[in-house]
């Protein structure tokens, strides 16, 4: 972690959960533009908030101008509770934006499992009319789990490569949406030695501009 970052704990549904927020390097009001809140893969094989893709769209959200949110699920690292078979960990994500959105934009994330969070999170903010702005998915768990529809902008990210999600399904699911997914040449589930252009694709499809900001490791 960066020594910018604040670790916070918030009550989650299942108890406290562990947070990690990095903002821009002037935390004013008038210089955070909102909020990001981005959710790590699935905890039953490694996944915590600090896997690299999630950090590496936390920078990409602090460089934007955005507070970055990144949260561990209920019985993860230093969160109470226990894996809820998906269902408590949506509603761990949605405990965290209650908690911790600012005013403005708020950008929702994830990967791999926590792209399948982001999306239902997404659909019940929605139907509670507080929505989030956009979201960014990054190799959602297609084959796993059933992934809510999402809106026509919604950033897909995909390695062609991929041998834990296969690029196929997310298109079987993505097609009938008519919605985009970038695809990545020669990238694995993982996106080593991609993690560079993960990034500046995430940067060059958002309409912020860039921000001071200090860096998370």
């Amino acid at each position: 972690m960066s020594p910018h970052t604040e670790s916070v704990s918030i009550a989650g549904p299942a108890g406290a959960l562990q947070c990690a927020l990095d903002a821009p390097a002037s935390d004013a009001a008038e210089r955070v533009r909102g909020t990001a809140v981005l959710c790590h893969p699935h905890p039953l094989h490694g996944g915590t908030m600090d896997n690299k893709v999630v950090v590496t769209l936390a920078r990409a959200f602090v460089q934007m101008g955005l507070a970055a949110v990144r949260f561990n699920y209920r019985g993860v690292g230093a969160s109470a509770g226990q894996w809820d078979q998906g269902r408590g960990e949506v509603d761990d994500a949605l405990a965290v934006v209650d908690a911790l959105r600012r005013p403005g934009p708020l950008v929702l994330g994830g990967f791999s499992f926590g792209g399948y969070v982001a999306a239902a999170a997404a659909a019940r903010l929605a139907q509670r009319g507080k929505p989030a702005t956009r979201l960014v998915l990054v190799a959602p768990a297609a084959t796993s789990f059933a992934l809510a529809a999402v809106p026509p902008d919604t950033l897909v990210l995909h390695g062609e490569a991929d041998d834990v999600v296969p690029l196929a399904a997310v298109l079987a699911w993505a097609r009938p949406q008519s919605l985009p997914v970038t695809v990545i040449p020669g990238a694995g589930h993982f996106f080593h030695g991609q993690i560079t252009l993960l990034k500046q694709l995430v940067l060059r499809a958002w309409n912020f501009p860039p921000a001071a900001t200090h860096s998370i490791p």
